[in-house]
C-alpha cells in the first residue's frame, strides 16, 4: 500500500512538472533558415581599411560603442550595421573630396557582429568566466575574431545562479558548432530542456532541443542548425 502511495505520489509531481513545462514544438531549422546570410559589422569589430596605393591612409580600427569609426581624412564614418562592402563604398565616396578615384577594400579582423545577428546562450553553461573567448568568424571558417562573453562560471560555480556568452554567428552553425565553441554545458544544465527563442518574421518562437541526446546519445537528428540571432536557454536539471 506504501509503494502504490508512493507511486501515485511521483506520477502526480511528474504530471505537475509537465503542466507547468508544456513540451516546446521541436525545431525543423532546414525550413525556417534564411536563403542567404551577410555578415553586418557591430560594435566592437575591428577593421582593416585598406586604401589602394595610399598606405599612409590605410588603417585598422575599432568599430565605437556608437558604432562609427575615425580613418585619416574622414571622422566618425557610420560602420554598425553595414556590410564591408558598403561601408568600402561609403569611405570612398568621403575620401573622394581628397583622393583621386579611391579604392577601399574593408577586412573584418575580429568579429562582434550586431546584436540582431549574435547567439546568445543563458542558463547552466560551462565556462563564462568573464572577458573574451576565442571564437571563429566568417563562411565556416576554424579561425579568426574573437567573440564576446560575460557571465559566471561553470554552471554557476563562481557564485552566480546562471552563466552567459554572446558568439558571433556563423554560416552553416549547428547545435554541435555552438555546444563546441561553448565548451558544453553545466554539470547541472539540463541539455534535453533546453531551448531554443527564434524571431521568425517579426515573432518570437520557442522551439525544444535536445543536447544530451546528441552529445551522450551522439543522435544527430538532434544537431539542429542555428539562425543569426537565436538565444539558447539551459535550465537546471530537476534532482
Amino acid at each position: 500500500m506504501f509503494q502504490a502511495r508512493k507511486m501515485v505520489i511521483m506520477l502526480s509531481i511528474v504530471f505537475l512538472i509537465s503542466c507547468a513545462h508544456p513540451p516546446l514544438d521541436s525545431l525543423d531549422s532546414d525550413a525556417l533558415l534564411p536563403s542567404d546570410y551577410t555578415y553586418i559589422i557591430g560594435p566592437g569589430d575591428a577593421l582593416e581599411i585598406f586604401v589602394w596605393d595610399n598606405p599612409d591612409i590605410s588603417r585598422v580600427v575599432t568599430v565605437r560603442p556608437d558604432g562609427k569609426i575615425n580613418t585619416p581624412l574622414i571622422d566618425d564614418i557610420k560602420a554598425s550595421g553595414r556590410t564591408p562592402s558598403e561601408l568600402a563604398r561609403e569611405i570612398e565616396k568621403g575620401l573622394g573630396k581628397f583622393v583621386r578615384d579611391p579604392l577601399v577594400a574593408v577586412i573584418v579582423n575580429s568579429f562582434e557582429g550586431i546584436y540582431q545577428q549574435q547567439i546568445r546562450v543563458i542558463g547552466q553553461i560551462s565556462g563564462g568566466s568573464g572577458g573574451t573567448s576565442g571564437s571563429s568568424g566568417g563562411s565556416g571558417s576554424s579561425s579568426g575574431g574573437s567573440g564576446s562573453s560575460s557571465g559566471g562560471g561553470s554552471g554557476g560555480s563562481s557564485g552566480n545562479r546562471y552563466s552567459a556568452k554572446s558568439l558571433p554567428y556563423r554560416k552553416e552553425m549547428t547545435l554541435l558548432d555552438l555546444m563546441i565553441q561553448l565548451g558544453g554545458i553545466g554539470a547541472y544544465g539540463d541539455g534535453n530542456r533546453s531551448s531554443i527563442i527564434r524571431n521568425i518574421d517579426g515573432k518570437t518562437h520557442q522551439f525544444g532541443v535536445r543536447i544530451d541526446d546528441l552529445i551522450e546519445d551522439g543522435d544527430l537528428t538532434a544537431n539542429v542548425k542555428i539562425m543569426p540571432g537565436d538565444i539558447l536557454i539551459v535550465p537546471e536539471a530537476f534532482f
